[in-house]
């Protein structure tokens, strides 16, 4: 969740003062887009990866700071709660046998701290949302013990100024409520950065949100919360509501949430930025001492601090990063669409997927985004969440006008795997790696099967074994996390238990 922050209160002159330093970093930023300032094109792209802590019957466990003091790591962090962690890898460069690379480093990483875990009885388990999750579990006390994190809570619960209430209806239906953002938790998720030029920006961008649904449709792998069976990627309707600031009468006037898909496409990096200020007040107004107009005037790079702290607290499912490395300022488009898990060969192959098929679109001559109603794409977004690999798209027809709705898995396979191929091959990625890592997305969309539908099915093989709910959820997910370690892609995992595990 970014920067360190200490806690304190706000008094009513923060916001105001706040306010005006954000539209002062607004200026720095169209000042160094127009003086065009930025790095140069580097093929850079960076991965994050948030994770749960569990011991050997599936149940979470509130104990980050003890395993994180045994892993001893700065590639891996705090996160929202105590039964949380996240593994940050350090950029690569997009070419040749990266996917390979960051595959081996991924193995190494995590399975050195999945050892450093079970030292104290726990073990990573890297899922969209853990199924054997409790209401009990995410409440305030279970929150990681971090300022940033308390202050965030008491931010969001003062704007909201009343309970958080979750009500997503799905194969089953969940309502319960919340007296603070501890929900958000269960949400573990990829994050996929991609470090491109100012001009390049606003293709990635979009392109990034046109192939937003199609992502989510062949990763889900979140179909449960709480003890019930909800959407196959139930984390975007959790994390929008359980960060709700707006209390019913905002939502009845329209005013947009903070976890938010967006509603057009763009020109600018900028233009996310600027919408950013616009719609959204302040969360943490904390100012910086820098003043980024002079230091410009001087010759220098701001940090934008107050920018770059707010847009951290705006949480599009693509997200515009600004940063400064090594005096030089640069943008990343942040994909933020994907749940965790559920092996690392299949987070590989959905970063291959993700980054050919971002590089391909961006680069049409006639994008997909001037044939694609942005509200097609917002709706493509929400069907993909509900139904995972069985989900249909609106797309534009090939080579006709207008647009038609395609069984997801026979767009991937006729029109898009092809085309992340090719933006594969732009990158100059290995021949073989791009045939193993695609091959892996093929054989989910030839076989119907991801994380979500292979959770689904098990659990209700589990039932009708004779199991209880919580039981089957239990054996569920112990069934997950021995598959999970051997390494073996999805879409190749055995429905049900060896046995009688069951």
């Amino acid at each position: 969740m970014g920067e360190k922050i200490v806690a304190g209160g706000f008094d009513l002159s923060d916001r105001q003062r706040y306010r005006r330093k954000l539209q002062q970093c607004l200026a720095g930023l169209g000042r160094l887009l127009a003086e065009k300032r930025f790095d140069r094109p580097r093929n850079l792209m960076g991965l994050e990866i948030e994770l749960n802590l569990a011991d050997s019957d599936g149940t979470p466990r509130m104990m980050n700071a003890e395993v994180l003091s045994r892993i001893s790591s700065p590639d891996f962090q705090t996160e929202l709660a105590m039964f949380n962690l996240e593994v940050n890898i350090v950029p690569h460069r997009l070419d040749r046998h990266v996917f390979d690379q960051l595959a081996e480093e991924l193995r190494t990483g995590l399975g050195y701290a999945d050892r450093r875990a079970a030292d104290v009885g726990s073990g990573l388990v890297m899922i969209g949302i853990l199924p054997t999750l409790r209401q009990q579990d995410l409440v305030s006390a279970n929150l990681s013990d971090v300022d940033r994190y308390t202050l965030l809570n008491d931010q969001i619960v003062a704007a909201r100024g009343e309970e958080f209430t979750l009500d997503i209806e799905g194969v089953e239906r969940l309502t319960c409520t919340s007296a603070s953002i501890a929900p958000e938790a269960a949400c573990t998720s990829v994050q996929l950065h991609l470090q491109v030029t100012p001009a390049r920006f606003a293709d990635v961008w979009n392109a990034a949100q046109a192939v937003a649904a199609v992502q989510v449709a062949v990763g889900a792998n979140s179909p449960f919360l709480f003890g019930r069976e909800l959407w196959r990627e139930s984390r975007p309707p959790l994390f929008q509501q359980a960060t709700d600031t707006r209390p019913p009468e905002l939502q009845a006037q329209g005013v947009r949430p903070r976890t938010w898909f967006g509603e057009r496409w763009v020109n600018s990096a900028y233009d996310l930025f600027e919408e950013n200020v616009r719609y959204f007040p302040a969360l943490l107004p904390i100012c910086d001492d820098e003043d980024p107009l002079r230091v410009l005037d001087d010759g220098g790079v701001p940090r934008l601090q107050e920018l770059a702290l707010h847009n951290g607290t705006v949480y599009r499912w693509n997200r515009p990063v600004y940063a400064v490395v090594d005096g030089v300022p640069h943008l990343r488009v942040e994909n933020r669409v994907l749940p965790a898990g559920p092996t690392v060969a299949d987070v590989v192959a959905n970063a291959a997927f993700y980054y050919g098929l971002v590089r391909a679109l961006a680069e049409e001559a006639r994008p997909v985004w001037s044939r694609l109603p942005f509200a097609a794409a917002r709706e493509n977004f929400e069907a993909a969440c509900r139904h995972g690999i069985e989900a249909e798209l609106l797309w534009p027809r090939p080579g006709r006008g207008g647009i038609t709705r395609v069984p997801v898995v026979k767009l991937v396979r006729d029109e898009l795997l092809p085309l992340a191929a090719a933006g594969l091959d732009a990158w100059n990625i290995e021949p073989a790696d791009r045939d193993l890592y695609l091959g892996m997305i093929e054989e989910r969309c030839r076989r119907r099967t991801n994380g979500a539908s292979w959770q689904a099915e098990t659990f209700h093989h589990a039932l009708e074994a004779g199991l209880e709910r919580d039981a089957a959820l239990a054996a569920t997910t112990r069934r997950y996390c021995d598959l999970m370690r051997e390494g073996q892609p999805v879409h190749t995992w055995p429905v049900g238990f060896p046995g009688s595990d069951a």
